[in-house]
């Protein structure tokens, strides 16, 4: 696990390993800070009292932040350390785990604590139950399960499974998870009222974060669903 890695003003990462099904994916956290001086914590990570500490020194931690269904593994270790902090999630997602206490529905209405920071768009269509947040001052798109994004691997069953859903080297989705778009119809609307959004970066937490001609990769990730 990493420190938080400064990406733009009142942006940080915080990357940490993850498999799934035995592939090495790995995962990444997102610390935005507010206006208002709070922070939000989106697709937390395992806490170490570490973590917790290097945190702490960027503000105090108001919102946690569970933006899909697969992304909730971490949420109680992330309100163990700061219990003041409001835990967000999909509808779908509280009903999966009653074992811990949400304090509100994630979706594109905002909270009034990020209402001038962040836009919220949710993929309909999906199982994976994603709503993406967009920074409006530094033009961030904040994302968990858009795209895949691996430029390098060295988990060899894992870069097999890349090179053999053509997304080695290239941004996009598995050819077996697009399964998890029931309604495509519905999704592309979705996509392009995100691609509509003038973002020039966008974080992801499969791979590598996306720095350049931002639009276009993304689109082109997302050919298949287009």
């Amino acid at each position: 696990m990493t420190s938080p890695l400064p990406i733009v003003e009142n942006i940080w990462t915080v990357r940490a390993p993850q498999t799934f099904l035995g592939l090495h994916v790995g995962t990444q956290m997102t610390i935005v800070r507010l206006t208002g001086g709070g922070l939000v914590l989106h697709s937390p990570v395992a806490i170490t009292p570490e973590l917790k500490a290097q945190i702490d020194t960027l503000g105090p931690v108001r919102h946690v932040i569970c933006p899909a269904m697969f992304h909730h593994l971490h949420a109680g270790s992330a309100i163990a350390a700061w219990p003041q902090a409001r835990l967000h999630a999909p509808e779908a997602l509280q009903r999966k785990r009653r074992d811990l206490r949400f304090d509100a529905v994630f979706g594109e209405v905002p909270h009034p604590d990020w209402a001038d920071d962040l836009v919220a768009i949710t993929i309909d269509g999906s199982l994976l139950g994603e709503t993406v947040l967009y920074h409006k001052a530094s033009k961030t798109l904040i994302t968990v399960d858009l795209v895949e994004n691996f430029s390098h691997c060295d988990h060899a069953p894992t870069r097999w499974y890349l090179k053999l859903g053509g997304i080695y080297g290239r941004p996009g989705w598995h050819p077996l998870l697009r399964a998890t778009y029931l309604n495509r119809r519905k999704a592309r609307v979705s996509i392009q009222r995100i691609l509509a959004l003038p973002f020039e970066r966008v974080l992801v937490a499969h791979g590598d974060n996306i720095e350049h001609d931002a639009g276009r990769v993304i689109r082109e990730g997302l050919r298949w669903l287009l």
